[in-house]
């Protein structure tokens, strides 16, 4: 086992692995958080469908603009990601609570575990505190 001070090195493979699935997420994050602040009638509809008021669209929008950004941000990575797998436990209980179809659910699961998938494999800092290897 190594210690916090120890570095574990990510291979040219799984850093570029790790960058392509976090921009997958990235972009994927920063549709959806523009299309609530922009309030598009789809985004407006499927919020509503699950239980939120349509005032609340705009405010989830650019909460998850932040937490998308800091995700983005090598610096503050770790901290992103830890805010958008809140984010979207959140879309999870809204899901189970409004009885959505079961798609949307596990969606947003499968989104979580890329969020950390995607982090893991680029970040140094990560491998070191959660190693897969033993």
């Amino acid at each position: 086992m190594q210690s916090a001070t120890e570095s574990v090195s990510v291979s040219k493979g799984s850093l570029w692995a790790g960058r392509i699935v976090s921009t997958i997420i990235v972009l994927l994050m920063i549709f959806d958080g523009v299309t609530k602040v922009l309030k598009s009638p789809q985004a407006v509809q499927a919020t509503v469908q699950i239980g939120f008021p349509e005032s609340t669209v705009a405010g989830i929008g650019a909460a998850l603009l932040v937490c998308t950004i800091l995700y983005a941000i090598p610096a503050t990575s770790v901290f992103g990601a830890i805010l958008l797998t809140g984010y979207l436990g959140g879309a999870v209980a809204a899901n189970v609570r409004a009885d959505s179809p079961v798609f949307n659910t596990v969606l947003a699961i499968a989104i979580g575990v890329l969020v950390w998938v995607g982090l893991h494999l680029r970040e140094s800092r990560l491998r070191t505190l959660v190693p897969l290897r033993s």
